[in-house]
């Protein structure tokens, strides 16, 4: 049995040592492309163990380089990050493998395949790190690896994507620096377990201020209200390979954040920050399924409902009781992977039909009946349809508005729904199900394995999001475990200090 201290590093050593090999085999695609994919394997088989590792056994830590907490480097692995963890491992793989087809040998030349793995290893390095600064160094190494891929080409559209993605993060990135930098003015530590203690007795305004400065950055990484501008602009723009593991991971990597800074450092003036929370939930779901609705490119209406579905996740932990954290964290899940599905499900119909101009397409369901069927797997969890996963992330949610008396983010949250319906029916209609227009006509692809790379990994995540929904009940119960964690913010600190504080609430 693999230690459990060797465990919490493997996530972040394994992408990291696979893009090492990547670099040294640069001239040698084959082996390049074959090293990516057995470390993506590796980094899936890696994170479930420790999701076994931590169901079992509660949550980790370890102390990097034997510097005890607060004074070392601590990586933290709850009930929720390993989950994380093992979204971040299982994108890394299908997406991976979907690259294989989608990814020309210019990308492959100017290093895709490296820089994916960067990516993967800062992604990963966020879930686990254990305090404010590594966070932050993390979040840098993401922006960095993130910048280069959605460039990567130098197409025209891609670059102004590019630009207006790398000066709003930036900003993100330069107000969470400050905020860490007075962060630790205040406290004298950035270590969270830490920080948890020290701030119950910090000046409340002070502390609310700062709530509010990490809101804006980790807002900004999210896509929250009305900081998503940049998201809608960027995510259509690049191989579609590289728009679906970022429309997977990065957008929730500032949930992740937000999440944990709110149930375990920022609790101590709930009424006030979780208002503006619940706040920017409405606005977030409202405004992103606007921004789908009034769409005709498929992957920008899929960008603008990468913005809207983050507002479930933000109106789960502004409820911030244990059924609403535990139908954020399941709809995180649901969205991860059925978002995913429909960015690669797009990149396939534009293979085909040659545009992502829903007016250009049309015909796909007679033509490719296959494809239509897996759009509509992913298309219908997304709307919240019974029995995929997203009904049951939904209604996990709704109930739990019912419960807290919320009912104008509950009306709201089933408004938003049906504008989910709507745009994913109007994809369905228009690419699908219409006849295809004459001056648009053009042969299928020729078979070979390009379509085996492409539909693998497409049917893995359909399939999964089949899984989610049927077995709701064994997954629900594992995102009620993980929230009962998360509102428990002793147990964090005596996972890292190895000591029992009490009176934390």
């Amino acid at each position: 049995m693999i230690p459990t201290k060797f465990l919490l590093i493997l996530p972040i050593l394994v992408p990291f040592l696979t893009g090492i090999l990547a670099v040294l085999s640069w001239h040698q695609r084959n082996l390049q492309r074959v090293v990516s994919l057995i470390g993506s394997g590796l980094l899936l088989v890696v994170t479930v163990l420790l999701f076994q590792r931590i169901e079992r056994f509660g949550p980790q830590a370890v102390q990097v380089g034997n510097w005890q907490a607060p004074f070392g480097i601590t990586l933290y692995a709850d009930l929720f990050a390993a989950i994380m963890l093992v979204m971040a491992g299982l994108l890394g793989l299908a997406v991976g493998l979907y690259s294989l087809a989608n990814i020309d040998e210019m990308r492959q030349r100017l290093g895709f395949y490296p820089l994916y793995q960067i990516l993967l290893m800062g992604v990963c390095g966020s879930f686990l790190a254990g305090d404010i600064f590594n966070l932050y160094v993390w979040f840098e190494v993401m922006l960095i690896a993130s910048f280069v891929l959605l460039a990567l080409g130098s197409e025209r559209r891609q670059l102004e994507g590019a630009i207006k993605y790398v000066t709003l993060n930036l900003m993100a990135s330069a107000l969470f620096l400050a905020a860490a930098g007075i962060l630790y003015g205040v406290a004298g530590s950035l270590n969270m377990a830490d920080l948890a203690m020290r701030l119950r007795t910090a000046p409340v305004g002070v502390v609310t201020t700062l709530a509010m400065m990490f809101l804006v950055a980790f807002g900004i990484k999210a896509a929250l209200f009305p900081l998503f501008s940049w998201l809608p602009a960027a995510y259509h723009t690049p191989p579609t390979a590289v728009s679906a593991i970022f429309s997977g991971l990065l957008t929730k990597v500032g949930v992740y954040a937000i999440v944990r800074v709110f149930t375990l450092l920022f609790v101590h003036d709930q009424a006030y920050t979780h208002a503006i929370l619940l706040i920017l939930a409405a606005l977030t779901m409202v405004t992103g399924g606007l921004g789908a609705v009034s769409q005709y490119h498929y992957r920008r209406i899929l960008s603008f409902h990468i913005t809207s579905q983050i507002g479930y996740m933000v109106m789960g932990l502004a409820l911030f009781t244990p059924l609403a954290l535990a139908g954020a964290i399941l709809y995180i899940v649901h969205n991860i992977i059925a978002k995913t599905n429909l960015f690669l499900i797009s990149g396939i119909t534009e293979w085909i039909g040659g545009s992502y101009d829903l007016k250009k397409l049309g015909g796909l369901y007679v033509r490719q009946p296959l494809l239509a069927g897996l759009f509509l797997v992913s298309a219908l969890a997304l709307a919240g349809l019974p029995p995929l996963s997203g009904f049951w992330a939904k209604l996990t949610l709704i109930r739990a508005g019912l419960e807290a008396q919320s009912y104008l983010i509950v009306a709201t949250a089933l408004l938003v729904s049906l504008l989910t319906l709507y745009s994913m029916i109007k994809i369905w209609t228009q690419a699908y199900w219409k006849a295809q227009p004459e001056m648009t006509e053009r042969p299928l692809p020729p078979r070979g394995i390009g379509w085996g790379i492409r539909f693998a990994p497409v049917i893995l995540l359909a399939a999964c999001t089949i899984v989610l929904g049927l077995g709701a009940e064994y997954f629900l119960g594992v995102a009620q475990t993980a929230a009962n964690q998360l509102l428990n913010p002793s147990l964090y600190v005596e996972t890292v200090f190895g000591t029992f504080v009490g009176g934390m609430h």
